[in-house]
């Protein structure tokens, strides 16, 4: 059973030293089972295995999060409606601990569970025994694992899982006995179970018609495969099946692929595959068991006995230095000289070929194709010939039924040249907007382009121009193609002839002292011009200006305007006070009576301090207002409420802007009403 986190990590610690690796099929998640939504699958033992610390989102204990793959299987299903899922994990003895988690997999590796924490659904890893899964009673968040006394919910909730999705369920028995499970699936709204029904897709007939390879509609099981070929019939009937052996089920549960092997070689002509219920009681059957109806067939053709030709080149890409050469057959690799003296190249300028191959299962080409190799990429534009010969061993090439191709075929392929992205660009600078002109040379047949010339700005002409009003580093890339090869480049575009007027000074001033008038401005200023709002003007970087005294607080407009070496000008517009007096002072009294006159308790004339702060208190102590701006006053109220006539003491401190000293000032004001 799971204990806390550090016996966790002790126990699992121990468990990857003793555990052997996980290799059986389904005991990984590349070897997946795959299940279906209506049957019960019956896990009957448990080999004890463990290859890899797994990521559990929300759970940590000891190293690696101390959560493996203890004694896994894994079961593999599609999503053909979405909805929740739920499912149930039975132990035929009640008292192991299980535990699960859900993956996504769809167009992903398999392999990927175990390093990308983005493909986990859900799952619980409670350390609780008995029946564990998903269903609409269990927690919300995944169960870490704990003491059973403490944590007894081994079901999470329902998953909602999205139609045509793949997904993996891995079910981990912590405990060591290697008894098994059932696993079955329902309650949930979503279905894993394909409605189709499994068939016959094509049938082909090979080497003079003694070897029919079947391709399905979809995978079946195969168990369901009787191994005697009992499960097929061909018509007319001049040869029988002998045996039947599914591509990949002697690794793997299913498969969508079969060779029949016939006792005597097929005339050429036309045939008929049908289905029927062979030796072993059934017809195919899918992962739900559905059968193949045994009125499905598919006709054939057995053509006479002649070599393959080369049939087609795969399109070749950009700068080639591999060919992929198709034929209609499979071909003996024991045929190819691996020197690749089979083949020669002609063409505008010379090619060397250093080997060819084919990809082989069982000493023939399992993709029909084999593989050329040169010595260095073909960069350059031009047409090129590739002939079949008699190579170094002796042949060209065999099919597997040691047909050899005649010497002399040859396929036609064309190549065109490299390209290359790199560009120039020259600028026009503008107050207002700046002016891009970009230029590609269009070389070696370059016919399409894709500027993204940022700004949200794209274009697909060959030299274009764009127009920006904000001036700052611009990020430019550029795709060319010749429609065979493409290619790619990055630029960045500085604009900085930004220009922008702006400027620091204090907005609050005392009469008859000097105010600092400090410019910001970014560009490439050649030219500075103030307006002090009273007719005074000044043509200085930053100036220092001293106001007359005004007989009331007074705003004056501050402008600022600033001139580039392109003659391009920003302005900036700024209000500033001068008081008529800097005397700074609280009063000893307020009436709060919404006259106009003394209505707030506040501090006067604080112009030059910084960081303020206001309090007034009443007669018991307690804080009635609190402010740092000295502009803002009491209005008499706390919380609405209209306090008494009286005596309230107020503590004023401030920093003085100029000495940068901290000073305190306390005193008494009377509410007056």
């Amino acid at each position: 059973m799971k204990s806390l986190a550090i016996a966790l990590f002790f126990v699992f610690s121990v468990f990857m030293l003793a555990a052997q690796p996980c290799t059986a099929p389904g005991q990984t998640p590349s070897t997946a089972f795959p299940v279906c939504g209506t049957t019960t699958f019956k896990q009957t033992t448990v080999p004890i295995c463990g290859s890899h610390s797994l990521i559990v989102p929300g759970c940590t204990a000891g190293s690696g999060g101390g959560y493996q793959d203890k004694n896994p299987y894994w079961y593999k299903f599609t999503c053909f409606q979405s909805g929740t899922l739920g499912f149930l994990i039975s132990p035929v003895n009640q008292g192991d601990d299980y535990d699960w988690q859900l993956y996504d997999i769809t167009n992903r590796n398999p392999d990927d569970v175990f390093t990308d924490q983005s493909l986990i659904i859900t799952g619980n890893w409670a350390g609780t025994y008995g029946n564990t899964g998903a269903s609409a009673s269990g927690v919300s968040f995944i169960q870490c694992g704990s003491d059973p006394a403490q944590n007894k919910n081994t079901f999470s909730t329902m998953p909602n899982i999205i139609a045509g999705h793949t997904y993996l369920l891995m079910v981990s028995h912590f405990t060591d006995s290697q008894i098994g499970y059932d696993l079955s699936f329902g309650g949930g709204t979503a279905i894993i179970t394909d409605p189709s029904l499994p068939g016959v897709k094509t049938a082909e007939a090979s080497c003079g018609g003694n070897l029919v390879r079947i391709k399905l509609t979809k995978k079946i099981k195969c168990i369901s495969l009787a191994g005697n070929g009992s499960d097929f019939t061909i018509s007319p009937g001049t040869a029988g099946v002998i045996s039947a052996t599914g591509i990949g089920c002697s690794f793997g549960f299913d498969t969508d692929s079969i060779e029949l092997q016939l006792n005597t070689s097929l005339a050429p002509g036309s045939y008929n595959l049908g289905i029927k219920q062979g030796s072993d009681g059934n017809t195919l059957l899918d992962y739900c068991d559905n059968p193949i109806p045994t009125t499905d067939k598919v006709s054939f053709t057995v053509f006479p006995l002649l070599p393959t030709p080369m049939d087609s080149l795969e399109p070749v890409k950009c700068k080639p230095q591999s060919l992929r050469l198709v034929f209609q057959k499979p071909m003996l690799c024991s045929s190819v000289a691996a020197n690749g003296t089979d083949f020669s190249i002609t063409g505008p300028y010379p090619v060397t070929i250093i080997d060819a191959k084919g990809n082989c299962t069982n000493g023939a080409t399992t993709s029909k194709e084999i593989i050329i190799n040169l010595s260095q990429p073909l960069y350059q534009n031009g047409n090129f010939t590739i002939t079949l010969k008699k190579g170094t061993d002796g042949n060209t090439i065999l099919d597997e039924c040691t047909k050899e191709t005649p010497a002399g075929s040859s396929l036609i392929f064309n190549v065109k040249d490299t390209v290359n992205g790199d560009f120039t660009f020259n600028k026009k600078y503008g107050c207002v907007t700046d002016t891009v002109n970009f230029n590609h040379s269009g070389s070696n047949g370059v016919n399409d382009w894709k500027w993204f010339l940022d700004d949200n700005k794209t274009s697909t002409l060959q030299n274009p121009q764009a127009l920006y009003q904000v001036f700052n580093e611009k990020k430019i890339r550029l795709i060319v193609s010749n429609g065979f090869c493409s290619d790619s480049s990055s630029q960045t575009v500085l604009l900085d002839n930004i220009i922008k007027a702006d400027f620091n000074t204090f907005e609050d001033n005392c009469p008859k002292e000097p105010v600092s008038f400090t410019s910001t401005a970014q560009g490439a200023i050649v030219q500075h011009h103030w307006t002090f709002g009273d007719g005074e003007t000044s043509d200085l970087q930053s100036p220092i200006y001293t106001y007359l005294q005004p007989s009331l607080t007074t705003s004056f407009i501050i402008n600022y305007t600033v001139t580039d070496s392109l003659g391009c000008t920003n302005t900036a517009r700024k209000s500033i006070k001068i008081y008529n007096s800097c005397y700074l002072a609280v009063p000893n009294a307020f009436t709060p009576n919404n006259d106009g006159k003394n209505d707030f308790l506040r501090v006067l004339n604080a112009v030059k301090t910084e960081k303020l702060e206001f309090k007034v208190f009443n007669r018991w102590g307690q804080l009635v207002y609190k402010t740092p701006d000295w502009k803002q006053g009491w209005d008499g109220k706390v919380n609405g409420v209209q306090q008494a006539t009286g005596v309230y003491v107020w503590f004023l401190s401030y920093t003085d802007r100029t000495t940068k000293e901290l000073r305190t000032l306390r005193g008494t004001a009377t509410l007056i009403r």
